[in-house]
């Protein structure tokens, strides 16, 4: 309850400050099921600045709506930095958002494998065409905890976002 309570107010941060600047963002989510996309619209005002949300689990929707490689997807996997940044990208892009931000990774509590465990998320944010991401380890953080792993990558997105709106 209590992450969700910071989701909920790094997303307030987030919309005052697209709001603030004029700006607008997209959300493309693979683990976190549209929890990102909650968080934001929890806000009064979020219509003034969300413009698209995408929830795609299947590789070939990642490639069909967010433009994802299917290069990318047989190289390094949905679970990687390249797919990261493609679905912040392509998400943007689509919706013409100056803010694109994406998640992908291992919720749990089953699905994980030696190189990518439980708890291995990737997070992006597009900020006018320029990509930043970063990797989480989330199991130590949240163990096992599916609803744990999926609200703190939802957090460390928003928080992302944050940081690139200049």
């Amino acid at each position: 309850m209590n992450d969700w309570i910071s989701a909920q107010a790094l997303a307030n941060t987030l919309v005052g400050k697209l709001k603030q600047c004029g700006m607008s963002v997209s959300v493309a989510e693979s683990c976190t099921g549209g929890l990102v996309t909650a968080a934001i619209t929890s806000v009064s005002g979020a219509s003034a600045v969300l413009q698209y949300s995408a929830v795609t689990y299947a590789n070939r929707i990642k490639e069909q709506v967010l433009g994802v490689r299917g290069e990318t997807l047989r190289q390094y996997g949905a679970v990687s930095a390249q797919t990261a940044c493609e679905m912040a990208a392509g998400i943007a892009s689509a919706a013409d958002a100056d803010l694109g931000l994406a998640v992908t990774g291992i919720a749990g509590p089953t699905g994980g494998t030696a190189e990518k465990p439980v708890g291995t998320v990737y997070i992006a944010a597009c900020f006018k065409g320029v990509c930043q991401w970063e990797h989480l380890s989330l199991l130590k953080e949240c163990g096992m905890d599916r609803e744990a792993i999926r609200t703190a990558s939802v957090c460390r997105v928003l928080a992302l976002g944050i940081s690139q709106i200049t």
